[in-house]
């Protein structure tokens, strides 16, 4: 499994601007061949703060998804809604255990 976590960040005033491409940009990613999990989570404790985490089943799957239409679309906003700060990492990861 692949895991992509990370943050991006935008102003407070933005954020409700950008909900409906952050949700098309999870909807879609969701649908995804591949796609575990996609989302984007505000964080409490600092304003303006995006929490990114996705889970990929394999490289394959993720180097799919760079090349789809909603990536770019979504990359294409990130001048209007003043997103700044993109700072994602990849991991590999074995089979998740329950705990």
């Amino acid at each position: 499994m692949i895991l992509v976590l990370g943050t991006i960040r935008l102003p407070v005033e933005n954020i409700e601007r950008a909900r409906p491409a952050m949700e098309a940009m999870m909807a879609a990613s969701r649908a995804e061949d591949g796609c575990i999990e996609y989302a984007y989570s505000y964080d409490l404790l600092d304003p303006g703060l995006i929490r990114v985490t996705e889970a990929w089943r394999d490289r394959e799957a993720l180097a799919a998804h760079f090349q789809t239409p909603h990536l770019a679309a979504w990359r294409a906003v990130f001048p209007d809604l003043s997103i700044t700060d993109r700072r994602l990492a990849l991991y590999e990861a074995g089979d998740p255990e329950p705990t």
